[in-house]
């Protein structure tokens, strides 16, 4: 009865081409819709999920951080010095007397700005560059790439440090430096896509009917393009953080009495003995945050893949 009733509502809609069209207008594209198989595909994961629950968290401590202790992140009590975990300070101190978590709160609030704004200036530029040379091609894509090759050609954190060294140790600075060696990665990756797209029926098509350049870019290549963008991008925010602290470590990124992460690991490595905590909970800090984001950038590809789609 089922494949009679089915077969019916067929004829129907080939005998009507108007009740065909609203039909796959109103309920078939919802059904098909790839961003709601995408969520779907992602509630399945849960390795994405707990990466989600990890970055919320981080989140909500940097928001609250002047609610979650009664200290300030520069305050020092020189008396209480490293004193173990204890119900004063849940996390213990560090060599000035200061409180870990104020200061890991705070530092969440960093290391998050860090992560986005330099992602959010490599993709920015990374993705221009990425389209002009891949859409354009020929000596302008030649320029480009070399460009792209000279700074992958150096290690990203000596690069980095180098930048830092002639702008100046500061905040802004760093995530400056973060952006200018991520901005070729973003690049290669559109330049790429854009580079198999312009190809495609429906790009040849675009063009034979005069359509402009721009026009093609905005309303095709980059559409199309989305997908690897996000996964790269909230794979490049857990690398972003990564090398804030490096160059934190260093000195060469967030200025006291400013608390980051990284500069917590090494005013706490002449006491890893003496206190352990001082160097655990920011690193561990660190490792979760990072881990968070590649859990989502992982749970994403996978759900943008359609190899790996059921």
């Amino acid at each position: 009865m089922e494949t009679k009733e089915k077969g019916k509502q067929s004829e129907q809609l080939l005998q009507n081409p108007a009740k065909r069209g609203q039909q796959f207008d109103t309920e078939e594209i919802k059904a098909i819709s790839p961003w709601r198989d995408t969520l779907k595909q992602l509630r399945k994961n849960r390795f994405a999920i707990a990466g989600l629950f990890i970055i919320i968290f981080f989140i909500l401590v940097g928001l609250f951080a002047p609610l979650l202790s009664p200290y300030t992140y520069q305050e020092q009590d020189l008396i209480n010095r490293l004193n173990p975990p204890s119900a004063e300070h849940w996390l213990g101190t560090d060599h000035l007397g200061r409180d870990i978590l104020t200061r890991i709160a705070y530092g969440a609030r960093v290391s998050l700005q860090v992560g986005f704004f330099a992602v959010t200036g490599a993709l920015f530029f990374g993705t221009i560059l990425g389209i002009v040379a891949g859409y354009f091609g020929r000596w302008i894509d030649m320029i480009i790439s070399r460009i792209f090759d000279i700074l992958l050609a150096f290690p990203s954190i000596l690069l980095a440090i180098a930048i830092v060294a002639i702008l100046g140790a500061s905040l802004q600075n760093a995530l400056i430096a973060i952006a200018i060696i991520n901005i070729p990665i973003f690049g290669r990756l559109v330049r790429s896509k854009v580079i198999s797209l312009r190809e495609e029926e429906f790009i040849m098509a675009a063009k034979a009917q005069g359509m402009k350049n721009g026009r093609i870019i905005f309303h095709h290549i980059l559409p199309n393009s989305v997908a690897p963008i996000i996964v790269q991008s909230t794979l490049g925010f857990g690398t972003a953080i990564l090398e804030a602290a490096a160059l934190g470590f260093l000195g060469l990124g967030v200025q006291p009495p400013l608390p980051e992460w990284g500069q917590m690991l090494a005013d706490a490595r002449d006491f890893i003995q003496l206190a352990p905590w001082t160097l655990i909970v920011p690193g561990v800090s660190i490792m979760l945050v990072v881990l968070g984001f590649n859990l989502i950038g992982d749970g994403l590809r996978d759900a943008l893949d359609p190899k790996m789609k059921n």
